[in-house]
């Protein structure tokens, strides 16, 4: 299945001895399924992408960490590893991006399997530091993030937060933006079509997704990408959720 993920036939998959057992079980034991599965993935779903093979690559792995597919990630990402379609930062970023999202509890057993393979690969751990603010800048410069993306109306919104709840709007603009969105290694359009997908795949939170569909669109992320990352994702996340954030993008999208 990671082969069809990344748009190697299952049969050539097959042939790696590093992910034979699993391909093998399903080539022998649901065949059928494997048939109609990769038909599915290649001549369908691959027709409908305006993503460079890359962000194609980091949409379909924050899919696969958003729900929890540890397995079918580490098949994925060892191809991605072996065949050169990712780079070590780019695969440490995407990690990084997804833990405000998703949650450390979700996120943690990616960063032991990413390391794992990364180390595999033959490369040394820890990659070079790609952070960029300090503890007394965080909350500064992820907010300045925040404005990029949402506009200036977030300023008022922390100003004007409950005292009671104050500390989350903090929390927002120190950690999730001034942790995660300030740092190097992937772009900020890149980052936030990540997010877009990593909501997406959670399901319920309609809310969320709809201001970061603003976001994208406002970073110049437009429809087309949108629902390219969400063509990429449906075979991982089924329909509802798929149908969910299709309708966000359509209702936000109108002219």
């Amino acid at each position: 299945m990671a082969g069809a993920l990344g748009g190697v036939s299952l049969q050539a998959k097959q042939n790696k001895k590093n992910e034979r057992k699993g391909f093998e079980n399903l080539m022998q034991n649901d065949p059928e399924f494997a048939k109609f599965f990769e038909y599915f993935i290649k001549e369908q779903v691959s027709q409908h992408n305006e993503l460079d093979p890359k962000t194609t690559l980091l949409v379909k792995l924050a899919a696969l960490i958003a729900t929890s597919s540890v397995n079918l990630y580490k098949q994925t990402l060892d191809e991605c590893l072996l065949n050169g379609g990712l780079d070590a930062i780019s695969v440490k970023e995407l990690l990084y991006q997804s833990v405000p999202y998703i949650g450390f509890a979700k996120a943690f057993d990616f960063f032991k399997t990413s390391n794992e393979s990364l180390v595999h690969k033959g490369i040394k751990l820890p990659l070079e530091k790609q952070g960029t603010t300090k503890p007394e800048n965080r909350y500064e410069e992820g907010l300045k993030k925040q404005v990029e993306i949402f506009g200036e109306g977030i300023i008022k919104a922390n100003e004007n937060a409950p005292k009671d709840t104050r500390h989350f709007r903090e929390f927002l603009s120190s950690n999730c933006f001034g942790d995660y969105y300030t740092r190097r290694g992937l772009d900020l359009k890149t980052r936030e079509l990540l997010t877009f997908v990593f909501i997406a795949c959670l399901g319920g939170c309609e809310p969320q997704l709809k201001a970061h569909t603003m976001g994208n669109l406002k970073l110049g992320n437009h429809k087309g990408i949108l629902i390219s990352a969400i063509t990429q994702i449906c075979p991982l996340i089924g329909y509802p959720r798929t149908l969910n954030a299709l309708s966000i993008v359509e209702e936000n999208t109108k002219s």
